[in-house]
């Protein structure tokens, strides 16, 4: 059994997330000592890296809640779910990394301004108008 503390140092999950994580029907309400104090399993700390790892990847706390529950068994899982919520997030990394591909492409040309002056000022005029911007982003 562990103590809160220990959780956190062992995951790398900060203690008022781990008590985040509970609220959150995450992780089971563990059971306390004597003195009131949370007393985790290694199930639970497994559960918690579980979720670390998965927070590392940009899943969202909802597909973290139904990829438990089907690593769990819960209900009828299939296999497909599981690579189904993997996959929309992946197509959601990659729409990202595009956006910020655009991003990178017009702070790049705006931020080779060399007017000189600040009324001449290809960032600053740039942020005034979006128009300004070579396409959307």
């Amino acid at each position: 059994m562990f103590s809160i503390g220990e959780v956190s140092r062992r995951t790398g999950i900060k203690v008022p997330t781990v008590r985040y994580y509970e609220q959150m029907g995450l992780i089971a309400a563990p059971e306390r000592s004597s003195g009131n104090q949370r007393r985790y399993d290694r199930n639970t700390l497994r559960r918690l890296e579980f979720i670390r790892h998965a927070r590392e990847l940009g899943f969202s706390l909802d597909d973290i809640r139904d990829l438990l529950r089907m690593s769990e068994g819960a209900g009828t899982p299939a296999h497909d779910d599981v690579h189904r919520i993997a996959g929309e997030h992946l197509r959601a990394v990659r729409a990202r990394i595009e956006r910020l591909k655009r991003l990178e492409a017009e702070l790049t040309r705006i931020s080779s301004c060399k007017a000189g002056t600040l009324s001449d000022c290809a960032v600053l005029e740039t942020l005034s108008d979006h128009a300004l911007c070579i396409g959307e982003h």
